[in-house]
């Protein structure tokens, strides 16, 4: 839990920081730009800690995890924060947790208790009539709103495949391989969008910009894969309804975007769902170790 909290508090700044990073930056370029710092940061990781290399199967779920974090939501979230706000994000990154658990239902062999879904379902419900109240939803649907549903779609398979897989890899391994396998196209279109939009950007874009490369998209998955993996996918995915208050928290405190009171209740509502999410069983897939296998669990 300890670590899933870690990679959630990580994750919550990604939003404000994105959205000041494109304030100034291309947003192609704050998408992949920010994939190559973390894959040359992942190639040094790789080097010194001497990781085997991954097997056949492992690279093609690498690939699935790769399209989903490394490519698709820092994609779709730079270009809907372009004309979008923070806390307008924060509205659909509430889906996150509810699309992780299903991924994980479907790519990690886990089996949520009914209870378990009433539980985060109330948690995601507090989070979005908190958000709908406090003024956050506005107005009809535009790109900006397909855009951030198509990065957390994306981000819960993300999310669902690197937990499993970490299980195997272990967090930092799978983040990094995933984005060193993202590298040559993660370059070439980093490199594009310079040469098409050469980045010169305010201190402040260049330390968003910053934040997204170390912490976003590398520091932050380790533990975030590691709490996935030890907790399970759909069981620790239930932190994220924490983020979407975090990251308002964040957009007050850094971009002056308005927060209404409303967040303190809401948040201990949240908390509340959240704990009982960590208190029921979510059917997570026992691993299997170096040792020898778990015995068949016949209740």
């Amino acid at each position: 839990m300890i670590l899933g909290l870690l990679g959630v508090l990580s994750f919550s700044m990604s939003l404000p920081a994105t959205r000041v990073a494109v304030g100034d930056l291309d947003a192609w370029f704050v998408a992949f730009g920010r994939a190559v710092g973390a894959g040359l940061l992942a190639l040094a990781y790789l080097a010194v800690t001497r990781a085997p290399r991954p097997t056949p199967s492992q690279w093609r779920r690498l690939a699935v995890v790769a399209l989903g974090v490394v490519v698709g939501f820092p994609l779709f979230t730079s270009l809907a924060l372009v004309t979008s706000t923070a806390s307008h994000g924060a509205v659909v990154i509430a889906l996150l947790p509810a699309i992780t658990a299903g991924f994980a239902v479907l790519r990690s062999g886990e089996r949520p208790t009914p209870a378990f879904w009433v539980a985060g379902g109330a948690g995601l419900a507090a989070v979005l009539v908190f958000l709908g109240a406090s003024g956050a939803v506005r107005g009809s649907v535009g790109p900006a709103d397909l855009f951030l549903l198509a990065a957390v779609t994306l981000c819960g398979l993300g999310y669902a495949e690197g937990g499993a897989l970490a299980r195997d890899l272990g967090g930092a391994r799978t983040i990094c391989w995933a984005l060193v396998l993202s590298l040559p196209c993660t370059v070439a279109v980093a490199a594009v969008s310079a040469w098409r939009q050469p980045p010169h950007a305010s201190a402040g874009a260049w330390a968003g910009f910053a934040y997204l490369t170390v912490i976003s998209m590398f520091l932050g998955f380790f533990a975030w894969y590691s709490g996935l993996a030890r907790g399970g996918v759909a069981k620790i995915g239930q932190l994220q309804l924490s983020q979407p208050v975090l990251t308002l928290a964040w957009s007050a405190l850094l971009l002056h975007e308005a927060v209404p009171p409303g967040a303190v209740a809401a948040a201990v509502v949240v908390l509340v769902c959240v704990a009982l999410t960590q208190r029921l069983r979510a059917g997570s897939p026992r691993r299997v170790d170096d040792i020898g296998r778990y015995a068949t669990d016949l209740r």
